[in-house]
């Protein structure tokens, strides 16, 4: 859960502990959601507000002239050292920056279009030629302008010449006869509802193993900050947030973000997306600076839940009538609903937890009614009070979604490429990129060792329906068209699943990772539940017991005097180890194998930083000697093996050696194979590198041998569609002549 910052969390904390004791007491003992906003909003003071103002001050969202050029000028060093993307992130950042019709934002999308156009992306280049000369580009350089603009038309084919993109392009408002649907479910799935489990997805029919059981858009998302480092060459190349790459409706990667007119902070893939993220929330973000990203993700992604909805879809969830006009009309109201009747637990978080929630909304319901409605909200027949009213309402929902999210919030996640830049290999590494709220999936309850298999198409459009589950599209021709631009997940049978059985996923302590005790205590400790599923059975978790505290299945230790396989000793109380073999019988205490596994996760991280500066050499020698000591200790399948064997892998493939490369993934392989399972997209991540591997060294018939076995794990995980089977079918036609 991404809670408000730390200061503001201690500043809240602080007052909780000074809370009388009897108000403290009635406040732990309310259950309505309303009595919690109505309590907070009494105790929250103009101190209170006055104190995050002076915490967001540090995040400044303002409009800076001055900031826009020093964002241009280290444009300038990065264009010269030929890094493009850095270059055109740099120049993108001083539009955001630049206040309107400013001459520095005119100097930006100038140098920004030079950017892109190195980069042979003429149509955006051209875009931003408009951008400049809209902004009052200085008419004694607009000559450079004229030029660039011929060369991109030169390069174009007839007739595609870019023109001025329009402010005020209308995105989607609503589901209809001519708009995409926002979620698909396949027929042979149904929702369900029993007392033990609430509503689920159950199969109705035979459902076959790499099947799309459901696919949708979330009803709304919050990008969330990070560093990702841009690809390019030179010693010239940067590290920008994830807001500074992604559109913050859709979260498709752009190089050429499209600003907001009111902040320096929020940007979008197309000004039709800044016109819906405006309409559906912005005109109400905007004004607060930065106070929501000190208040954290939860808090945003809870109001802007509320605000997509809108008063009228609000009251109809509440069971009231009466509809209000000053929040935006519900899009999606039945997906609404499904939103507002989660369970959000009241009872079962903490009162510090639940008191540190209300505090916070009602800061920011002062912060709203301090700013007034926004631009064509405020409706002047029903007056203020009626604006009063409805921003109760919406802060109230606010706070009910907000305690809702911890337990029904979804990361999403996408790969990111790590390592250097200019390296030959490169590895992948799963990163979040935003907190979203799907109605469907959040049906969906947890197995530690589940029967679906989810992947994100983050900031792309999700294609029709895949090729083989092409008999479910519905008549109307909805399925056909797929869903809308944006970010989706698709949910993949990882196995068959039967009629009447019930569909499950995984809330991420997964039975591959972490033992049994550990998964039970993380899941009660965020969905208030002790997990019973089958990987939580009295036998597993027996079998887990005799592995060391941490470890996945099938992570056993070795005997360092006889490499016989340890066991828990008995008549320790299960503290320690002893060998399965009775002729040895050497005890290991559990402190003993701690230090001698902490040795090696060591040495494994310094290899791996010698690799991300690019020293292989160095790495290989160290990995060398932690490989060794491993062995004295871990079985050839233990997971950190497995990551041993991966990074040799990849320093001799930095070197150029791929035959020793893939002698070393073929052990990683292995391991990975144990941990997650023959039919786990891990292996096929894996197998994937190892095909690669196979194939730089020219080595035709291992390489054929791989490519069937990671294509039907591809297939099963990611769909027919993804972009690594393409570069498999590239590398088997090559290799057949």
């Amino acid at each position: 859960m991404d809670l408000p910052c730390l200061p503001w969390q201690d500043h809240v904390a602080q007052k909780w502990i000074g809370l009388d004791p009897e108000l403290k007491e009635r406040f732990i003992t309310m259950e309505e959601i309303d009595d919690i906003f109505k309590c907070a909003l009494s105790l929250t003071t103009q101190t209170d507000v006055d104190f995050m103002q002076s915490i967001s001050a540090a995040s400044s969202v303002q409009k800076d002239s001055d900031r826009a050029a020093e964002c241009r000028e280290n444009g300038n060093l990065s264009f010269k050292r030929r890094d493009y993307p850095a270059a055109a992130l740099h120049y993108s950042q001083g539009i955001c920056l630049a206040p309107q019709s400013s001459e520095q934002l005119s100097l930006c999308y100038a140098n920004r279009s030079a950017s892109l156009y190195h980069l042979q992306l003429y149509q955006d280049c051209l875009h931003d030629i408009h951008g400049a000369l809209r902004s009052g580009y200085p008419s004694h350089l607009m000559h450079k302008l004229e030029e660039r603009r011929s060369a991109c038309l030169k390069r174009l084919p007839a007739g595609e010449e870019a023109g001025e993109e329009e402010e005020c392009r209308p995105g989607p408002r609503s589901e209809g006869p001519d708009t995409e649907p926002s979620v698909h479910i396949c027929p042979r799935a149904a929702v369900s509802s029993s007392v033990e489990k609430g509503r689920h997805l159950v199969a109705v029919g035979r459902i076959s193993a790499g099947e799309v059981i459901l696919r949708e858009r979330p009803f709304s998302c919050v990008l969330l900050p990070g560093l990702q480092e841009v690809k390019g060459g030179g010693a010239g190349r940067g590290a920008f947030g994830t807001e500074s790459r992604r559109c913050h409706r859709c979260l498709a990667e752009t190089l050429r973000p499209v600003p907001c007119g009111g902040c320096s902070y929020s940007r979008y893939c197309s000004p039709g997306c800044r016109t819906d993220a405006w309409e559906e929330h912005h005109r109400w973000e905007c004004p607060l600076g930065a106070h929501l990203t000190a208040a954290g993700a939860m808090l945003q992604l809870a109001l802007r839940v509320a605000l997509k909805a809108g008063v009228a879809a609000v009251e109809e969830a509440r069971g009231h009538s009466e509809p209000g006009p000053n929040c935006p009309s519900s899009p999606q109201p039945s997906s609404y609903l499904s939103v507002f009747n989660l369970l959000h637990h009241v009872k079962r978080h903490s009162p510090a937890l639940r008191f540190l929630c209300a505090v916070s909304v009602a800061t920011l319901y002062l912060r709203l009614r301090e700013a007034g409605p926004p631009p064509c909200v405020m409706d002047t027949h029903r007056g203020e009070a009626a604006w009063s009213s409805e921003l109760w309402l919406l802060g109230s929902t606010v706070l009910r979604h907000m305690l809702q999210l911890r337990c029904n919030a979804q990361a999403v996640v996408a790969l990111q490429e790590t390592g250097a830049v200019n390296s030959s290999v490169r590895s992948s590494r799963e990163v979040r990129l935003a907190s979203a709220m799907f109605p469907t999936l959040s049906l969906l309850n947890h197995s530690c060792r589940p029967n679906t298999s989810l992947a994100f198409d983050p900031g792309t459009r999700a294609g029709a329906i895949d090729s083989e589950t092409s008999a479910d599209r519905p008549a109307s021709g909805a399925g056909d068209r797929g869903l809308a631009r944006g970010v989706a997940v698709t949910v993949r049978a990882a196995q068959v699943i039967s009629p009447e059985q019930e569909i499950l996923h995984c809330y991420g302590p997964h039975s591959s990772r972490m033992v049994t005790r550990e998964r039970r205590r993380l899941l009660h400790e965020q969905y208030f539940f002790l997990c019973q599923c089958e990987a939580c059975s009295p036998e597993e978790e027996e079998e887990c017991e005799e592995q060391r505290p941490g470890s996945p299945r099938g992570a056993a230790l070795l005997c360092c005097r006889c490499q016989g396989s340890l066991k828990r000793s008995r008549d320790d109380g299960g503290s320690g180890f002893i060998c399965s073999l009775p002729s040895c019988g050497r005890r290991m205490s559990a402190a003993e194998a701690r230090a001698r596994l902490e040795e090696v996760r060591l040495g494994l991280e310094r290899a791996v930083e010698l690799l991300e500066r690019d020293q292989p050499g160095e790495a290989l020698k160290l990995l060398e000697t932690t490989r060794t000591r491993s062995g004295l200790i871990l079985t050839e399948t233990h997971p950190l093996r497995g990551e041993l064997a991966d990074a040799t892998a990849r320093a001799f493939a930095t070197m150029g050696d791929w035959k020793n490369a893939a002698s070393h993934l073929e052990r990683s392989v292995a391991a990975v194979g144990s941990q997650y399972g023959e039919d786990s997209i891990e292996l096929a991540q894996q197998l994937f590198k190892l095909a690669q591997l196979h194939f730089n060294s020219a080595a035709r018939g291992p390489a054929l041998s791989v490519i069937p076995k990671v294509r039907r794990l591809l297939r099963l995980h990611r769909g027919p569609r993804c972009p690594e089977l393409q570069e498999l079918e590239d590398m088997e036609d090559c290799l057949r002549g």
